[in-house]
């Protein structure tokens, strides 16, 4: 009997050791992850932006094994021999491929907290997503952030996301619109008391730009380009205005194959030709922006023509938008500071008040 009872207190300081041994060990990490259609921003649980890459990741064809992600796989794209496929995983603000995702969301995990842990961590998540997400895409990402280590994993609405990383109090009982151009959609919300009253999702955003840019220089130049070069007009020339006075920015020139001879073309091109052919896409952004206004209670309303609409997302930075949205509606429209890390920013904030945040989906 002596002998099994000391037996027992041997196995029982044991356990207690491996149980001291692997608190020691397990931890658990907080992100804030803005899971974007162009871009990926992750922040640490202490507020600090530790990665800041493009939603892509290059995968080898024969084992599907992630090889590069984020800026080193962006500079494959449209680069690549048949050994390697570049995979932008998000298409329209939605999981388009849901493998290559959960391999881009480790990679970038794993760039976040590299070098500053021995084991990895189980991670405690706030994930942005499109105010229009269905219940099966809203699954999709919260499947694939807990495939990629999430423990707690936490959904937030992009809009909400953006006001709180703008600095406004979405509790309060007051009216605030928030209108986010993201790569694949633009969100458009009006929040009160810590809820979205009104809200608009559209599959039209800085990917569609960058196409309508695609297609006006074929048709208009002759001139084949890839979605690299039309975005890089986007960036340089890109305008919602044909007239933008001194702020005018100068001819950006294209070089490309001729669509008919594949002989070698120059072509300049100015953003007076980019607001042209920018104008159908920009116009749907004006209609929905109307339609969420006509379904906003006329109290809520009165605060938003008060406060002005905010604009954020990398659409934001189109030359003059806010200009032309402010003329054609009659409300003040103003561009958040850094638009790009607006959401990312909100997410941030959410991760330190998840007890008190109530509109967080689990």
């Amino acid at each position: 009997m002596k002998i099994d009872t000391i037996k027992y207190l041997e196995k029982f300081e044991r356990l207690k050791n491996i149980r001291l041994f692997s608190n020691l060990f397990s931890f658990t990490q907080e992100l804030a992850m803005d899971l974007g259609t162009a871009n990926t921003v992750i922040i640490t649980g202490d507020g600090k932006i530790t990665v800041n890459e493009p939603s892509v990741v290059a995968l080898d064809v024969h084992t599907d094994k992630m090889i590069s992600v984020g800026g080193q796989a962006k500079l494959m794209y449209e680069k690549t021999n048949n050994k390697i496929s570049v995979v932008r995983p998000l298409k329209d603000g939605v999981i388009a491929d849901f493998n290559a995702c959960e391999q881009m969301m480790r990679g970038l995990i794993r760039m976040a907290h590299e070098g500053k842990h021995l084991f990895t961590p189980s991670l405690r998540m706030v994930i942005g997503v499109p105010s229009g997400s269905t219940e099966v895409e809203l699954r999709a990402v919260r499947d694939s952030a807990e495939h990629a280590g999430g423990r707690d994993v936490f959904l937030l609405f992009e809009p909400m996301a953006a006001a709180i990383g703008i600095g406004l109090d979405v509790e309060a009982p007051e009216g605030n619109m928030i209108v986010d151009i993201g790569g694949g959609t633009t969100e458009i919300a009006v929040i009160s008391l810590g809820g979205i009253v009104s809200n608009n999702s559209i599959k039209m955003a800085g990917d569609d730009f960058t196409a309508d840019i695609q297609e006006y220089m074929s048709r208009q130049h002759n001139v084949k380009v890839s979605e690299r070069m039309a975005e890089r007009i986007k960036i340089n020339v890109g305008s919602a205005l044909t007239d933008l006075g001194a702020d005018a920015p100068k001819d950006y020139i294209v070089n490309g194959p001729n669509k008919i001879t594949a002989l070698p073309m120059k072509v300049p091109v100015c953003y007076q030709e980019v607001a042209h052919c920018l104008e159908k896409s920009i116009s749907k952004i004006e209609s929905a922006v109307l339609n969420a206004l006509e379904n906003t209670p006329p109290e809520l309303y009165a605060d938003i023509v008060k406060n002005g609409i905010y604009l954020t997302g990398g659409g934001a930075l189109l030359r003059g938008l806010d200009k032309r949205l402010t003329d054609k509606i009659n409300i003040q429209f103003k561009v958040a500071d850094e638009p790009l890390l607006c959401v990312a920013r909100g997410t941030g904030i959410a991760l330190k008040n998840v007890d008190r945040f109530q509109f967080l989906m689990r």
